[in-house]
């Protein structure tokens, strides 16, 4: 059975920095695109970044290029979020996705974890 646990949501001040992982369990990974995804209160999902299955494409949304980083290890059938620089409107639930292909439709969800940015 496939599991996606997500890990390292928190708060954190304006201009702070954190660093999500989400780790798969029951499939491997290596051939897929992996996605992040935020919801924010009253608002729609969106796609915050995605990596190739060999991780050579990233891909971003305007508000967080230069900001984020998205990363992967297949090794450890994992991928990673690094968030620098955040803003107030960071401030979200991210979901880890495991997508067919970036761009393409998401397979599994992760649970989410809470980001909040706040002074």
């Amino acid at each position: 059975q496939l599991q996606l646990v997500e890990s390292g949501g928190g708060s954190v001040q304006p201009g702070g920095s954190l660093r999500l992982s989400c780790a798969a369990s029951g499939l491997t990974l290596d051939y897929y695109g992996l996605g992040w995804f935020r919801q924010a209160p009253g608002k729609e999902r969106e796609e915050v970044s995605c990596i190739s299955s060999r991780g050579g494409s990233t891909t971003y949304a305007d508000s967080v290029s230069g900001r984020f980083t998205i990363s992967r290890d297949n090794a450890k059938n994992s991928v990673y979020l690094q968030m620098n620089s955040l803003k107030p409107e960071d401030t979200a639930v991210y979901y880890c996705a495991v997508q067919i292909y970036c761009s393409g439709p998401v397979r599994y969800w992760g649970q989410g974890t809470q980001v909040t940015v706040s002074s």
